[in-house]
């Protein structure tokens, strides 16, 4: 059986954008482009739904550990294995 765990993602997030969508994965960052603005917490509440739908698994599994009011954060989530999530994000990978 494989244990599950709670993982970490570096993420850098560009808020205000045309639509929400990965704009790549680079030196371990997760670069995101999220269309709501970062007021009153939007930005950060679309990118937890979207990283979400992304990695399918819940919002509740997803939360905000470091940077509520920066651009980079950090992301955990819970219920995923660690080579799940890399497989996941690599095909975002920019070089």
């Amino acid at each position: 059986m494989v244990q599950k765990e709670q993982i970490r993602i570096t993420v850098h997030v560009q808020p205000n954008a045309t639509q929400n969508r990965v704009a790549g994965f680079r030196d371990g960052v997760l670069r995101v482009n999220i269309a709501a603005p970062p007021i009153k917490g939007k930005a950060n509440q679309e990118l937890v739904k979207f990283l979400s739908s992304l990695l399918g698994v819940s919002k509740n599994s997803l939360s905000i550990e470091k940077g509520m009011t920066s651009k980079k954060k950090t992301i955990a989530v819970k219920e995923l294995v660690q080579d799940h999530v890399l497989r996941l994000l690599e095909k975002y990978r920019t070089y």
